[in-house]
């Protein structure tokens, strides 16, 4: 199949797709934090891209609430500030309106109640510190009976900063409300990539029948940025790269990496193949986890300071920017097969990325030195330029029988017209819709953390390993994986 044929194929069948897709039930969107980053940046450009679609009710409302001094049309002027010129976000302005109040008033929730009649979603686009607080203040204003309609409520990461602060997180939202209608949102989960995970296990047999520990040396999986701490220095500095990424966005995608096969495709099915796979994970010890710290150096030919000389950064501070780990799975279809977990800020290049590699093989082509092929791996692209990538050996051309490593190749952009999307458009259009599939469940929440809670009790001491800007890490991260016989993935490489 030609490249055009690929484009071709997949335009029909992404408008296939779409025409399955039904528009979502109206509601009112309460965004409580409206006039913050994550509303403007990420969640309007996705309400944007939904009504574009026609996935989007017309009678469809956005309040946003915050402690901003704005008026409706202040806040339709901020929000419009990431959206693309090409857009209709012309047709959705008029629906957006602002709500002036204090979070920790009563008298706020009760002029939301005022405003949400039927159905109602409650956007917690806030700091994490108002999460609890949320629960009473909606219950006791009525906002999460269901009597007229669904109500629901998304809770942005983090679910906590550690074991003990995440059952209680959960004990407080399950007081106030029903599991099905707590939403906790993961946007890695989002992405067509992740997503793709499911399928490309369970829809492919030549993939299916090989994931397992009998043809699976290790896997890594990556999530690397080129961007430095900025300006969340405040935020960053209490909460690291630990609790920021692994036991959500790295530890969710080992979870669909390397859960049994659900019962069905239902949302109750996976998470408990999610959460019986989170269980299985042995708690992290510290002699197999490494944490780094940038140092100053130059991102793509940017300098960038040191961590510790960043705004609002403790000038000591020993908070990590990076953090490595070995995790092993306690299941039968895991035994001896080794996860490694990397991410980290102010990295070589921008790359999320998991990497399954094989067992070698192909021992009849060893040559004299005794020297194997390099063994079969299976790159999933997460972002950027989102694809799958198959790396096999071939035969090298010519009158000699001698081999070469070659690549199989699949990006999405390729193939499907993938438009400006933000990852926030289906988690939206499900929470809409009462699909909670790609949503994470309070019991899988509680055992990612349990997994690293030896690494946050480990790290309340000591110092990170310090890293130049614009490098792929600490040298220890290099040295947990080759004390294997193994090294990582190249940042960057799969993207080629």
């Amino acid at each position: 199949m030609t490249g055009e044929d690929t484009a071709s194929h997949g335009a029909q069948a992404q408008a296939a797709a779409a025409a399955q897709a039904k528009c979502a039930p109206a509601a009112t969107l309460v965004i409580f934090g409206a006039y913050g980053d994550l509303a403007r940046r990420l969640l309007m450009p996705a309400i944007v891209n939904l009504s574009d679609a026609g996935l989007l009710s017309p009678d469809t409302n956005i309040l946003g609430v915050a402690h901003n001094d704005i008026d409706d049309e202040g806040l339709r002027d901020a929000l419009s500030q990431y959206v693309p010129a090409d857009a209709g976000y012309a047709k959705l302005r008029c629906r957006i309106s602002y709500l002036k109040g204090d979070f920790d008033d009563p008298a706020t929730f009760a002029a939301i109640a005022e405003r949400c009649f039927d159905n109602a979603i409650f956007y917690l686009a806030t700091p994490a510190s108002y999460f609890k607080p949320f629960a009473d203040k909606l219950a006791d204003a009525d906002l999460l009976d269901q009597g007229r309609g669904f109500r629901r409520i998304v809770v942005e990461k983090p679910f906590g900063t550690d074991l003990a602060s995440a059952q209680a997180l959960n004990a407080k939202l399950l007081e106030r409300a029903e599991e099905d209608q707590i939403y906790r949102i993961d946007h890695f989960l989002g992405k067509e990539t992740v997503q793709n995970l499911i399928v490309a296990r369970f829809a492919n047999p030549v993939l299916s029948a090989i994931w397992c520990a009998d043809f699976v040396d290790h896997i890594q999986i990556t999530a690397a940025e080129t961007v430095d701490v900025g300006s969340r220095g405040k935020f960053y500095d209490a909460t690291g790269a630990l609790r920021d990424m692994v036991p959500n966005h790295l530890l969710q995608m080992l979870s669909l990496i390397a859960m049994e096969p659900p019962a069905s495709l239902g949302a109750e099915a996976i998470h408990d193949a999610k959460a019986t796979l989170a269980r299985a994970i042995r708690p992290i010890a510290p002699e197999n986890a490494v944490r780094g710290q940038y140092r100053p150096g130059a991102v793509g030919g940017k300098d960038v300071c040191a961590y510790t000389a960043a705004p609002d950064v403790d000038p000591h501070s020993r908070t990590e920017t990076y953090v490595a780990a070995k995790v092993e799975v306690d299941t039968p279809r895991w035994k001896g097969v080794p996860f490694y977990l990397r991410t980290g800020k102010a990295l070589a290049a921008r790359d999320t990325e998991i990497v399954v590699v094989l067992k070698p093989g192909g021992r009849l082509f060893a040559g004299a030195d005794g020297k194997t092929l390099p063994p079969n791996q299976l790159v999933i692209q997460v972002q950027p330029h989102e694809g799958l990538q198959l790396e096999i050996v071939a035969k090298t051309p010519g009158l000699v029988l001698e081999t070469t490593p070659i690549a199989l190749d699949f990006r999405y952009e390729t193939a499907f017209k993938i438009g400006h999307q933000t990852g926030y458009e289906v988690l939206l259009y499900d929470a809409l819709i009462g699909d909670r599939t790609l949503f994470a469940r309070a019991d899988q929440i509680e055992a990612d953390w349990r997994a690293v809670q030896p690494l946050i009790d480990a790290w309340r001491t000591g110092q990170p390993e310090t890293y130049p800007a614009g490098s792929s890490g600490p040298a220890a991260a290099d040295a947990l994986l080759a004390r294997d016989c193994r090294a990582w993935h190249m940042l960057g490489q799969g993207q080629a």
